[in-house]
């Protein structure tokens, strides 16, 4: 958990997020990482189901934290669950393509079936994470619309009236 606050908090001093505004989403990002970890380890769920439990999480307790402190809602929701980006996956289908690459017609259908494998998880975890992210907003924000104050901004409108 730990190292997932430190991971919110270095993306969001590298994309020169005010300090004022970082133990925010490294508290939820903590909180987001001890979700998946729980939903993986304790009730057996994949990497995936973790993922969008996590993003669930975080796209309910953000959403009213934005609108009443009128913050931005992708900068926090994003620095929030940026640990939980599959990279791991993303490096392995990479690597998978370039041995595909190098053996040609030696592969063994093993590197291929791997490769597809890795490629799949890391989509499904991020269609998860995007999903988890902007499902809560949507239904938040329709039952409970945001404050009249920040509804509109100019004339393309984040939000609508």
């Amino acid at each position: 958990m730990i190292a997932a606050g430190v991971a919110v908090a270095a993306y969001g001093t590298f994309f020169a997020m005010p300090w004022r505004m970082l133990p925010i989403p490294a508290a939820i990002g903590m909180l987001a990482h001890a979700s998946r970890w729980a939903m993986i380890s304790l009730a057996g769920a994949s990497v995936e189901t973790g993922a969008l439990a996590a993003c669930l999480v975080v796209g309910i307790i953000i959403t009213p934290i934005t609108d009443r402190l009128r913050l931005p809602f992708a900068a926090l929701c994003f620095a929030s669950v940026v640990s939980l980006i599959p990279g791991v996956y993303l490096f392995r289908m990479a690597g998978g393509f370039v041995d595909l690459i190098t053996l040609g017609e030696r592969a063994s259908i093993d590197v291929l079936l791997n490769t597809i494998s890795d490629g799949t998880t890391a989509t499904l975890i991020i269609l998860a994470m995007a999903f988890g992210l902007i499902l809560p907003k949507m239904c938040i924000e329709h039952f409970y619309p945001p404050s009249p104050a920040i509804k509109t901004h100019g004339k393309t409108g984040v939000f609508h009236e």
